[in-house]
């Protein structure tokens, strides 16, 4: 992990995080395409393990930009979608997503125009004001107001191109796709995640994902 290569290459169970993701969302009837957005210099490797992994023709790569909202817009500029149709932003390196979740989101799409999964907080939440010397706390915020976001996040494509063009147009970065939505004033609905849906970014992160697929193999 702590080496040049990226997250979504790195195996687990012996097959790369990234085609763990995309066989979970092959698996959901209801997507009919998918895009992946990566740098350039990693699209030619992308492409041979689509081809490996036996997702020629269902899956396209997509050239990424230097950050996230880059990187999806240009993926919502290839995809040849109505303004009605649903789209799906999942990070890579969450491999174990599962069926299940997926379909949740869609139907809350369908329901609300815009849906994340996310999980309640557990810890005690607390507001900081950065110094010097660390950090010090401002404000305690109450648990039931706060949701961990994970993925996937969905929207009807034409919402979510008219909220990443307003924030291209003044210059805005969210951190995920629900925050340049909410900054257009819509509102986004919460489907319950998982512990499972583990977001692959530390070394215990995927001793922790071997473990989780382990317990779904039986």
């Amino acid at each position: 992990m702590a080496g040049p290569q990226p997250k979504q290459f790195l195996a687990l169970a012996g097959v790369p995080i990234l085609i763990h993701s995309l066989r979970a969302f092959a698996a959901v009837k209801r997507v009919t395409a998918i895009y992946v957005a990566v740098r350039k210099t990693e699209m030619e490797r992308v492409e041979a393990q689509i081809a490996e992994y036996g997702f020629a023709g269902r899956v396209r790569v997509v050239e990424g930009g230097d950050h996230r909202q880059d990187s999806v817009a240009r993926a919502l500029a290839a995809v040849p979608a109505e303004g009605d149709d649903l789209v799906l932003v999942h990070d890579a390196v969450r491999p174990l997503i599962d069926a299940a979740t997926i379909e949740r989101t869609i139907d809350a799409v369908i329901e609300h125009g815009a849906a994340i999964v996310g999980l309640p907080a557990v810890d005690t939440i607390k507001q900081v004001e950065r110094t010097a010397h660390g950090a010090v706390i401002t404000s305690t915020i109450p648990r039931e107001f706060v949701v961990l976001a994970q993925t996937p996040q969905g929207f009807r494509y034409g919402l979510l191109q008219k909220a990443f063009a307003e924030a291209t147009a003044d210059g805005f970065v969210g951190t995920d796709e629900a925050s340049v939505v909410e900054r257009a004033g819509l509102p986004v609905a919460v489907v319950h995640g998982s512990q499972v849906n583990v977001k692959i970014t530390q070394p215990g992160d995927l001793e922790l994902a071997e473990f989780y697929l382990k317990q779904r193999a039986g």
